[in-house]
C-alpha cells in the first residue's frame, strides 16, 4: 500500500492497482502549487466532511477521471445530483469495494458547503485491504477512538495535528495510544497560520510514548 501526501488533509492511497484519492485540496494550498491534479490518478474519491479544504478539487478529478465518491449520503447525494457517480455511506456501516473493505466511523467536527447548506455529518475511514488504515478525518480527541481498537490492528493511523480546528499533538499522541497504533501519519498541519506546528517537538512528543510521527513532504510518498 503506497500513500502520498498532496497537502493539508489530502491523500493519495494506491492499493494494487486501484487508486483512491482523500480529501482533494490541492489549488487551493499554495504550499502545494507544484502538484498538477490533472496527473493525480483517482478511482475513488474519499471524503470525510464538505468543508471547502477538503472538497475544492472533487469536481476537477472526479470529471476527468470517473472516479466514484465515497463520503456520508448527504455530500454523496450532492454529487450525484451534479452528475457525479457516487456511493453513500453512514456512521458503523461498512462496504466491500474491489480494493478492500471501508467502515465509515465518527468523527467530532463539523460539516457544511462552501455556501453553507448542510453537509451531513463528518467521519472517518477504516481501510481493510492488505494493510489496515484509520483515516481519521478532521476531529477532536474522542473516546469512542478506543473501540477501533477492538475491532481492528492498524498498520497506520492517520491523524490531525494542526490544533485549533481539530486536534493538537497532545490529542493526537493520545488517539494513537487509544487506536493502538505505532505509526502514525500527520495532516491537516501548516497550510496557514492557525495550524502552524513545530515539527521536531512534534515528533519529539510522539517518540516519547514509543510512537513514530510520519510527516511528508507535499508530493512525498510512503508505503506500508
Amino acid at each position: 500500500m503506497k500513500i502520498t501526501f498532496y497537502g493539508h488533509a489530502c491523500l493519495g492511497i494506491q492499493i494494487k492497482d486501484i487508486n483512491i484519492l482523500v480529501d482533494p485540496f490541492i489549488t487551493g494550498n499554495e504550499k502545494a502549487s507544484h502538484i498538477d491534479i490533472d496527473s493525480i490518478k483517482a478511482d475513488y474519491i474519499l471524503i470525510t466532511h464538505a468543508h471547502q479544504d477538503h472538497i475544492l478539487d472533487i469536481e476537477a478529478i472526479a470529471e476527468r477521471t470517473g472516479a466514484t465518491i465515497v463520503s456520508n449520503y448527504e455530500i454523496v447525494v450532492h454529487y450525484q445530483n451534479k452528475g457525479f457517480k457516487g456511493h453513500p455511506m453512514n456512521h458503523g456501516g461498512s462496504w466491500q469495494f474491489d480494493f478492500g473493505k471501508v467502515k465509515y466511523v465518527n468523527a467530532i467536527h463539523t460539516s457544511s458547503f462552501p455556501d453553507g447548506s448542510y453537509g451531513g455529518q463528518p467521519g472517518g475511514f477504516i481501510i481493510q485491504s492488505d494493510k489496515t488504515i484509520y483515516i481519521a478525518g478532521d476531529t477532536a480527541l474522542t473516546y469512542d477512538m478506543r473501540l477501533i481498537r477492538k475491532q481492528f490492528d492498524l498498520d497506520l493511523a492517520v491523524l490531525p495535528i494542526g490544533d485549533n480546528f481539530t486536534m493538537g499533538v497532545d490529542d493526537a499522541v493520545q488517539a494513537a495510544r487509544y487506536v493502538d497504533c505505532d505509526l502514525v501519519l500527520g495532516y491537516h498541519y501548516d497550510t496557514f497560520g492557525y495550524i502552524e506546528i513545530d515539527k521536531p517537538k512534534a515528533k519529539a512528543k510522539f517518540d516519547s510514548k514509543l510512537k513514530r510521527l510520519v510527516l511528508l513532504d507535499i508530493g512525498a510518498s510512503m508505503e506500508i
